[in-house]
């Protein structure tokens, strides 16, 4: 298990081997998280974003999966998109979706081996996710991973309120 840290802090900012975008599905930026990361990685984030294959049309990466970029202009050295769930009423798959955003985003760190990941709260904004929930599952998911890599996850917090809430769940 990685060690697992909460801060507060802009996520484009970070220091660390990759974040982790908290994107759609057809990577090619959008609002909150994902519009951020891409304004500060520069236009060549997007170039290499549509170099990525889509899987169906319109589609680089469907809800739960991740991909691999480099960070460009970022402090990162590596960008890893997921895209989260939409929040339906929990009945529509959301919470396996949401801790496979979070497999499936360590498992890119190890493969690509990168010690440090920082997260957002994936799902948390427009698509919805009670944030508690979301918060349980995110800790639940990167407790339970039992690769060599990635070494440390940062729970990377957009505010106070939430850097709370991964406090709380990180002291579970």
């Amino acid at each position: 298990m990685p060690i697992l840290e909460a801060r507060q802090a802009d996520i484009t900012r970070v220091e660390a081997d990759a974040i982790v975008n908290a994107a759609n599905e057809t990577l090619l930026g959008g609002g909150g998280v994902d519009g951020a990361i891409h304004r500060a990685a520069g236009p060549a984030l997007l170039q290499a974003c549509r170099a990525l294959p889509e899987v169906r049309p319109g589609v680089r990466c469907p809800t739960g999966d991740a991909r691999i970029t480099p960070g460009f202009a970022l402090p990162a050295h590596s960008v890893i998109h997921t895209v989260g769930p939409v929040w339906r009423g929990g009945h529509a798959g959301e919470a396996e979706a949401l801790a496979a955003c979070y497999r499936d985003s360590l498992a890119l760190a190890a493969e690509h081996g990168l010690a440090r990941v920082a997260f957002p709260a994936i799902s948390c904004g427009v698509y919805g996710y009670p944030i508690d929930q979301a918060v349980s599952i995110s800790v639940d998911t990167v407790r339970a991973w039992t690769g060599a890599l990635p070494t440390t996850v940062l729970f990377c917090c957009h505010d106070a309120a939430m850097l709370t809430r991964y406090e709380a769940a990180l002291a579970d």
